[in-house]
């Protein structure tokens, strides 16, 4: 089997990509005994006559389905369901956080504090490079929390999405203002460039998107 490789799937496009994906790989075939796993996780397997293999997982929570696990028309179903996301975006570069429905910003904020890059120096100018930077890093993921709270606050989301850095992602949640909102299910994790506007409103379409992991013969 190849390496596996994911894309993301809007639910308003997932029937046509089913279709697509059976037509490329012959036409679907059983799944028997091969998805047991993927089913308690509420996520849908298909497997190509040629043997490829796609596991659609929908957005946040399970999609629930009948005995034989969810459907196509379920996921669709969960990712269009009505509900808000909270965005946490973070890098080196900045900051981006919003509250977005039905895969649109309803409220952001973004900005910008930069944190140096990692240095090969060593001795003192190493360890006061360190702390300077650790404090830059420290006030990046403060700024995220706070303005993120604020929006939270004002527009209470049922889910996160958090994305960018893990570190400064994970640094920025665990920040106190943000304590009301760690239980919160959480979407799987984004990938992003340094946070901006145009990559605030991608993520918030990409949060509502089925993730498609792929693995071809």
């Amino acid at each position: 089997m190849g390496s596996p490789r994911q894309v993301l799937v809007s639910p308003e496009r997932l029937p046509g990509w089913v279709e697509r994906f059976s037509a490329g790989n012959g036409g679907l075939a059983p799944t028997d005994g091969l998805d047991d796993e993927i089913r308690a996780r509420g996520a849908l397997l298909l497997r190509g006559a040629n043997g490829c293999l796609a596991v659609l997982n929908p957005p946040g929570e399970s999609a629930g389905g009948g005995p034989g696990g969810p459907t196509v028309d379920d996921l669709v179903a969960a990712a269009t369901r009505q509900r808000l996301i909270g965005l946490v975006l973070v890098r080196r570069g900045g900051y981006a956080v919003g509250v977005a429905e039905h895969g649109k910003l309803v409220a952001s904020k973004t900005g910008t504090k930069y944190v140096q890059s990692r240095t090969a120096a060593g001795g003192w100018s190493q360890q006061r490079f360190a702390r300077r930077r650790a404090n830059q890093a420290a006030g990046l993921a403060d700024a995220a929390a706070v303005h993120a709270a604020r929006l939270f606050a004002e527009h209470s989301p049922d889910s996160l999405q958090l994305g960018g850095d893990r570190t400064l992602a994970s640094e920025t949640l665990a920040n106190p203002v943000l304590r009301n909102y760690r239980a919160l299910p959480q979407q799987a994790f984004l990938v992003v460039p340094d946070p901006r506007l145009d990559i605030l409103k991608q993520a918030a379409a990409d949060a509502r998107s089925i993730r498609i992991t792929i693995t071809d013969p």
